[in-house]
């Protein structure tokens, strides 16, 4: 089978040829339909040397997967061949408290963010992906897996960050979305669907993504700069958002959500763009709570399937066959992905 592997540190990855996997006892093979492309995979692309938790190499990216029970192995029951599956990405132990609560991001016995596709393991940007246990598929239902691929990590990622800060959020409250990419795009679904009467602001650098951002639910869209801050100042009495979720994690990035945060609020980094929060004694504003969520939990994602299938979050996709999926990662890069990058193995 066809797979895009990263074969070097900071060289391009490459279309291999590669054995079909043969599952084991307990595990599945699942014909890939769609593999989604993250920003993530750019910065393992461009790591010097191995990532904590990561294999060797050759790896094969990918890892918002979905497609096809293709086979299963000795022992595994509750799937048949053909069914449409989402594959949940984070890999633990399954034996530790936080595995055993569905918890697998926040496995105790995986030291970094090694756990699971794209990293601990080869993901899914090939024609057929080898999981290790069926607790990792949920069913996908009447949702095409070529669309539903993103959410496994998009939709997911955006999900659980909005769900820890709920209890800020209501009639009144505000929450600032920095970065309307595909992340903040699918953010900007769930907080609408989780707490309709908040006012939600995005804010990016790209008139045509705040135009997708007003239409996919944004109840402002603003450029990025000192009048966006000041514009969220007044539009809260300048006290500041509730929630601030900052989906690039650059410096003028967190530099904004330090600014417009509130004293008691929520500031959270969700984009791996690797800069630093600005901290001292009044910035972010006092008993701000800051945190760095890592993807979400499993019934976490079922409930993200949940909101899919009722048709109140969408993905936007564009296909790119897996002969393309160099120059899928390239427009990333260059930022001309209005949504999200989708590797279809078997288009």
């Amino acid at each position: 089978m066809r797979a895009f592997q990263l074969v070097g540190w900071r060289q391009p990855p490459e279309l291999r040829e590669v054995p079909v996997p043969e599952p084991g006892p307990g595990q599945v093979l699942v014909k890939v339909a769609g593999a989604g492309a993250c920003h993530s995979d750019l910065h393992i692309m461009q790591a010097p040397a191995p990532l904590p938790g990561f294999t060797g190499l050759p790896l094969t990216l990918g890892h918002e997967n979905a497609g096809r029970v293709a086979q299963l192995g000795p022992g595994v029951t509750g799937f048949a061949p053909g069914d449409p599956v989402i594959v949940y990405g984070c890999w633990g132990c399954g034996m530790c408290v936080n595995c055993r609560q569905g918890r697998e991001n926040y496995c105790q016995n995986l030291s970094g963010q090694g756990p699971g596709l794209g990293g601990g393991h080869d993901g899914g940007m090939a024609e057929y992906l080898l999981v290790p246990a069926p607790r990792y598929l949920i069913p996908l239902g009447t949702l095409d897996p070529r669309q539903a691929a993103p959410l496994s990590d998009a939709g997911l990622t955006g999900y659980h960050a909005v769900k820890r800060s709920l209890h800020l959020l209501g009639p009144g409250s505000t929450a600032v979305v920095i970065g309307a990419g595909g992340l903040g795009q699918m953010t900007i679904q769930i907080l609408r669907s989780l707490s309709a009467a908040t006012t939600v602001v995005a804010v990016d650098t790209d008139p045509g993504k705040l135009e997708t951002a007003k239409r996919l639910g944004a109840d402002e869209a603003l450029l990025s700069g000192d009048e966006a801050v000041a514009r969220i100042k007044d539009m809260t009495a300048q006290q500041g958002a509730q929630l601030v979720l900052d989906m690039v994690g650059v410096d003028p990035t967190l530099r904004m959500a330090a600014q417009v945060a509130r004293v008691l609020g929520h500031l959270t980094i969700v984009g791996l763009g690797g800069a630093a929060l600005p901290v001292n004694f009044s910035s972010p504003p006092h008993e701000c709570a800051v945190a760095s969520p890592y993807w979400g939990s499993l019934p976490e994602l079922m409930e993200v399937i949940t909101l899919a299938q009722q048709e109140k979050i969408r993905v936007l996709v564009e296909h790119f066959p897996l002969e393309r999926a160099a120059e899928a990662y390239e427009l990333l890069h260059d930022g001309r992905i209005q949504g999200r990058a989708v590797i279809t193995p078997h288009a």
